[in-house]
């Protein structure tokens, strides 16, 4: 199962996320699940670098499935619409797959 962890301060807004874990949906290389969720985190991350000014931090582990991602300082509107929007994509995969992805919010 892929826990995503998303940190929100006291207002709501992101300031970063955790993906950790293989779906287990099916054979690595195969798992649909895993790859979804896999390619919206990584467009997300490219997206807030290409078309925001905004600085973060992120750290990838591509063998345990893990990426931790955060923001350096307070994020422009943009990357909160930008996040919300993967929130919104893990969601809809959560809907759609739920033995495979558990989506945790985290008040930081």
């Amino acid at each position: 199962m892929t826990d995503a962890t998303i940190y929100k301060d006291a207002e709501g807004v992101i300031k970063g996320f955790s993906i950790s874990g293989h779906a287990g949906y099916a054979y690595s290389g195969e798992d649909i699940v895993c790859s979804a969720i896999s390619i919206l985190t990584t467009t997300t991350v490219n997206s807030v670098e290409q078309f925001t000014s905004d600085l973060f931090s992120v750290e990838v582990d591509e063998e345990s499935g893990r990426m931790d991602f955060s923001f350096t300082d307070e994020p422009s509107s943009e990357s909160k619409l930008l996040l919300e929007s993967m929130v919104l994509g893990l969601r809809m995969i959560s809907n759609e797959y739920t033995d495979f992805i558990r989506i945790n919010i985290k008040e930081v």
